[in-house]
């Protein structure tokens, strides 16, 4: 069976009001996209499924952590995400819309259930920030110590670490940033 099966909600059965839905995103979730670029976490998301007659507002609360590799040393960290997401559903009956847009989604008529697997990967990956560092390098247990040692010791300016010879190109450049 697959396993996104249970992220589809069949919302022609559902009485109008508000429904509420719970699910536990593991690595098994992001396992089923291939170019995912959160690969673990473990977050709680709650899906509000506001039923109307003619449309479907369905709010998205998403809380926990997402595993990021760290841009500086290259290990994995925990980074707290919290995403709070607002998505409108339309018949495509209803007004003539045509064309989804980023809060409204229009569906046809004839369909039955809403895939939220996709939406929920969506928001996480647009959570997860563009720079991935953890908030104090080198003091956490996840941070890899050796590697930020090297780091340190290949750095341009670091004591005894100093080009033997320089490009004339960048050495003109140095005159004129020392002034």
């Amino acid at each position: 069976m697959n396993y996104l099966q249970h992220f589809r909600i069949p919302y022609s059965g559902l009485k109008i009001g508000r429904h509420i839905f719970e699910y536990e995103i593991d690595k098994r979730f992001f396992d089923e996209f291939e170019y995912s670029i959160v690969k673990d976490g473990r977050l709680k998301t709650i899906v509000s499924l506001d039923k109307q007659e003619t449309m479907m507002i369905v709010g998205f609360d998403i809380t926990g952590a997402i595993d990021l590799d760290c841009d500086v040393c290259l290990s994995s960290f925990p980074s707290v995400t919290k995403i709070e997401e607002r998505l409108i559903i339309k018949f495509f009956g209803d007004e003539n819309l045509e064309d989804d847009t980023e809060e409204i989604l229009v569906l046809s008529p004839k369909e039955h259930e809403l895939d939220v697997a996709h939406l929920i990967y969506e928001y996480i990956n647009l959570a997860a920030p563009i720079n991935n560092r953890c908030e104090d390098p080198g003091n956490l247990p996840s941070c890899d110590l050796d590697m930020l040692k090297k780091i340190e010791d290949l750095s341009v300016g670091s004591e005894g670490n100093e080009p033997q010879s320089i490009d004339p190109r960048w050495e003109a450049l140095n005159k004129i940033k020392k002034q």
